[in-house]
């Protein structure tokens, strides 16, 4: 999820999963089903949704799995995330982008391979006395050193006395001042953790976790390597029908579970008040930046006439892999969809988790009408066990 870098300080406060304050003219929704969350967060002027999202889908499978409520540090994952990223940029002499974005994968990778550490560990903006991320300098600072390297601005690579190239050294220097140094060691409840051991003791497995996706130039029921930027790692999504994947949506909800999901929500019909819909008139936005930053360069006027919901367009699966092939559907943002609610008119949406603060008429909480997912989700991440069974036996997955 590449444009979520948020041009506007939003206050980050605590809200708990069933306390959402709805605005008086907001539309009201019934719940139909909705699953336990953690507190909405800010990921403020930071390009870091997919951390911010894909920790509210851990942290909320340990709700469902009975291990108590955790706040899980991202800028640790996000450290380490970039510190991959860069490597890996310069191995492809630059092919491979060097951004603020990443995938979920990005989590479920790092969770396993460099632990977790509770927020309190390693808070965002602490380094400059702040207490949101703000990104923008150390994007300028990471991005010159990188690219130097990557575009070959040296005759040949320095390193240290332990065979280390001094760059790398530079880079993690630049990541310890503006993010913060990673604890080796920390105390959570009274017991002694490393990242790794405290991963360890929550009980989750990162195989369990499956990313999904629907496009047809690449077969049905099998893995590939979905083509988009913030992909860097080359993560695996399994593809199924458009259909079949929506039923993956419905059957984790009411089973349960939540759902990481990756969107595109550049469309007019995102409308930043707290819905997205999928209307026939509804066009892309033609403003550059990021997606929190395209609705606040708009003047009131404009905000008043973003298009209302009409008769949705309920997208085909060539409709679906056109807007893909168009760069028409974009890879977004990240977000974490919880429950199932409908609006007066017996229309069903999804519940979504943002993190973008208390935005919204929802305080933090968007409606995604069905339509609107069907259309423009790049993939989503859950529990293998949400997959219905006779989907799951189609994928060759136990």
């Amino acid at each position: 999820m590449k444009k979520s870098i948020l041009f506007a300080a939003l206050a980050f406060v605590g809200l708990g999963a069933f306390a959402q304050e709805k605005q008086e003219n907001a539309p009201e929704f019934t719940v139909v089903k909705e699953n336990p969350i953690t507190s909405i967060k800010n990921q403020n002027q930071a390009g870091t949704c997919w951390c911010y999202s894909s920790l509210a889908f851990i942290e909320s499978e340990l709700l469902r799995m009975g291990k108590g409520e955790y706040d899980f540090s991202e800028m640790f994952i996000v450290h380490n995330t970039y510190l991959d990223r860069a490597d890996k940029a310069v191995r492809t002499h630059g092919d491979i982008s060097f951004s603020q974005g990443g995938s979920f994968y990005d989590v479920i990778y790092g969770m396993e391979t460099f632990g977790l550490v509770p927020e309190a560990e390693m808070r965002p903006g602490v380094m400059y006395g702040k207490e949101l991320s703000v990104h923008n300098e150390l994007s300028a600072v990471s991005d010159a050193v990188v690219a130097a390297i990557a575009e070959g601005k040296h005759r040949s690579l320095q390193v240290g006395p332990d065979g280390q190239p001094l760059w790398k050294k530079a880079i993690e220097a630049v990541h310890d001042i503006y993010l913060g140094k990673r604890p080796e060691k920390f105390t959570y409840n009274g017991k002694e953790y490393t990242p790794k051991s405290f991963y360890e003791s929550l009980g989750l497995k990162a195989e369990d976790y499956i990313s999904l996706t629907s496009y047809t130039h690449h077969p049905f029921y099998e893995p590939f390597v979905l083509e988009i930027q913030d992909n860097w790692r080359w993560a695996q999504s399994y593809n199924l029908p458009i259909d079949e994947f929506m039923q993956v949506f419905d059957n984790a909800i009411m089973e349960g579970y939540t759902i990481a999901w990756g969107s595109d929500v550049s469309e007019t019909g995102f409308d930043r008040h707290g819905k997205a819909t999928m209307p026939d008139n509804a066009k892309k936005t033609d403003l550059e930046g990021s997606d929190m930053a395209k609705w606040l360069k708009l003047s009131e006027e404009e905000k008043k006439n973003t298009p209302k919901p009409s008769a949705e367009k309920w997208c085909t699966q060539e409709e679906r892999q056109i807007a893909y092939d168009n760069w028409e559907t974009t890879d977004d943002h990240g977000m974490q969809i919880f429950g199932i609610a409908k609006d007066k008119d017996g229309v069903e949406y999804y519940m979504v988790k943002n993190s973008w603060g208390e935005a919204g008429d929802y305080k933090g909480i968007w409606y995604a009408s069905k339509a609107f997912a069907r259309y423009k989700t790049m993939n989503i991440v859950v529990h293998k066990n949400a997959i219905p069974k006779d989907i799951r036996k189609k994928l060759g997955i136990k």
